[in-house]
């Protein structure tokens, strides 16, 4: 599986360092989308139409799930488990974002999986656009060398199945909450 891993890595890795405004993009959607999904996801708590109890629910259980998923899990994990970036694994590779920690599983795409998830649940069309934004961001990270396939897989699966906790676990202890 790590040759797979390395050989999918080094396909989609090789789309950087082709022209410097690709390089710029792969950057973008890589590291500066994470402000903008976190803005869209505050923006959302100013529509007029969602209830009170429906934004406290959906602010809930997103705060929940990036502290317990890429403030916990994803540090045991690594404290754990040490899979280094590939950066450090093949020497030949020139990142455009510079990360230090290990690379298993990728907190950027367990909090944004996470966070496309909830969202997912209270609103299936705008959670959509979360989900899709959260996998560019993620085969960004993979471009700008940054994460191999399988960390980005791992954060969203992840990331997945914490959302599906919080909600249960939100569902359950804010009952007068009517999610849609």
């Amino acid at each position: 599986m790590g040759e797979l891993n390395t050989s999918i890595f080094l396909a989609i890795n090789q789309m950087s360092g082709q022209s410097a405004f690709f390089d710029k993009i792969i950057v973008i959607f890589g590291d500066y989308l994470a402000y903008i999904l976190v803005a869209a996801f505050l923006g959302l708590f100013l529509y007029k139409s969602i209830s009170r109890f429906d934004k406290i629910a959906l602010f809930v259980t997103a705060a929940a799930g990036a502290i317990l998923g890429r403030g916990v899990l994803v540090e045991i994990i690594r404290f754990f488990y040490h899979h280094p970036r590939p950066v450090v694994a093949l020497p030949q590779i020139q990142p455009l974002i510079f990360e230090s920690s290990y690379s298993f599983p990728s907190g950027h795409a367990t909090l944004f999986f996470m966070l496309s998830a909830v969202i997912y649940h209270y609103n299936k069309k705008i959670g959509v656009i979360f989900f899709i934004l959260s996998a560019f961001m993620g085969l960004a990270r993979i471009a700008a060398g940054v994460h191999y396939p399988l960390d980005i897989l791992g954060g969203a699966i992840l990331g997945i199945l914490i959302a599906g906790v919080c909600i249960f676990l939100t569902r359950k202890y804010f009952k007068y909450i009517n999610f849609v």
